[in-house]
């Protein structure tokens, strides 16, 4: 069995579900918006709610489409990572249904939408502490993800969905990479005197985590309370796994990935800056009239901001600093998500209390409308009939 799931969820039929409509869809799957008894996937009814039933997402794959795609194993590995997380921005799986053509993984239902349309729909703009507010939540998540040996790999505000208190949730995780417990980590000190210092040696960590560095950093606040060569521990996590795959939407693709060159954690802070870019001026840095032009634009022009709307120093400098070439001078390419949150553009965020903080836009309540095309003979779509509207 499944960690994370439990047998009742695991006993789940395509007949416990109400499909109401279509939200999405993917090179590998599609996403309902489905209706079923909270007591199924062993959770409690919300204390505001009036139903024992709750509305969940619903991303169903064909098998032989996953065949034909040669994708079976991205559907796994979304699968097993899905199971892996726990995080107050990040998807959990709830339930997963499987039969002889079908496979489903039942997540959260995201009533907001993604940030895509919120940015569309309800701003012509964000403002500098909208946009921090949605990095900074964006930040937490990719830590924890690289904390568990996971590069993302899909960053961009259409994959960024919004709840409905209003703080996000990474979704679609079928093209991320994830460490197979491998059994060296490394680990740097930089000593008082500056001088730094690389060594490996194995981990005694649970394996799933055995794929990060650990770093231990001398802190210039010591100063004030000693002499200031005392050093603290500070914990990093990164993953080590490289890949050579070409995957993730053209205009967020990194550099080194669009060259052939073996990549690693550090793509997808490449992509923190697109993405950060897109939210300030709803328009990509490196954007084309085709693929070949972004991709060369990628590679060979440099970052440009437009004159409107007004951006602060430091919020371009982080952008400048995220999207930097070459990867070894790229922010966080040493010390992940650490040195990204000190950048001076997060200066007052509070990451402990990050869930206090108040959300720009809170979505109205979801009124769930039943799209005709799921339904047959005036019920539900059923397990039958689901590869029909699949």
């Amino acid at each position: 069995m499944a960690d994370g799931i439990d047998e009742k969820q695991m006993m789940l039929d395509f007949k416990d579900l109400r499909f109401i409509r279509r939200i999405g869809s993917g090179d590998v799957g599609r996403v309902y918006i489905v209706e079923t008894d909270y007591a199924f996937l062993s959770l409690p009814v919300p204390a505001t709610g009036s139903s024992e039933k709750g509305l969940f997402a619903a991303k169903v794959m064909s098998k032989k489409d996953l065949e034909n795609k040669k994708k079976e194993g991205r559907a796994k590995a979304e699968k097993e990572i899905l199971e892996m997380l726990d995080h107050p921005f990040l998807p959990k799986l709830l339930g997963f249904i499987e039969n002889e053509r079908l496979l489903c993984l039942l997540m959260e239902f995201c009533s907001g939408g993604d940030l895509h349309t919120v940015h569309r729909r309800r701003y012509p703009v964000f403002k500098e502490d909208e946009v921090r507010f949605y990095v900074s939540e964006v930040v937490a998540a990719m830590e924890y993800l690289h904390m568990l040996g996971i590069i993302y790999r899909d960053l961009k505000p259409e994959n960024v969905l919004v709840r409905s208190d209003g703080h996000i949730m990474l979704t679609d995780f079928d093209l991320s990479l994830k460490c197979n417990d491998p059994t060296l980590t490394s680990a740097h000190i930089i000593t008082g005197g500056g001088v730094k210092l690389k060594y490996s040696r194995k981990s005694c960590i649970h394996p799933v985590m055995q794929c990060f560095r650990f770093k231990k950093m001398n802190k210039n606040k010591e100063k004030e309370r000693k002499s200031g060569k005392e050093q603290s521990l500070e914990f990093v996590a990164e993953p080590e796994v490289r890949s050579k795959s070409f995957v993730g939407t053209h205009e967020y693709l990194a550099p080194e990935m669009i060259s052939g060159e073996s990549h690693g954690s550090e793509i997808d802070w490449w992509a923190l800056g697109v993405f950060m870019y897109e939210l300030f001026y709803e328009i990509t840095p490196f954007r084309g009239c085709n693929y070949d032009v972004i991709l060369e634009n990628i590679v060979e022009n440099a970052i440009e901001f437009p004159k409107v709307p007004t951006v602060s120093p430091m919020g371009k400098d982080l952008m400048r600093r995220l999207l930097v070439k070459n990867p070894k001078e790229r922010l966080g390419f040493e010390t992940g998500a650490t040195a990204v949150k000190k950048h001076p553009f997060f200066n007052g965020v509070n990451w402990a209390l990050l869930r206090c903080n108040t959300p720009p836009y809170i979505p109205p309540p979801y009124v769930p409308k039943q799209s005709k095309s799921l339904n047959h003979g005036g019920s539900s779509i059923n397990n039958t009939n689901l590869v029909d509207y699949y």
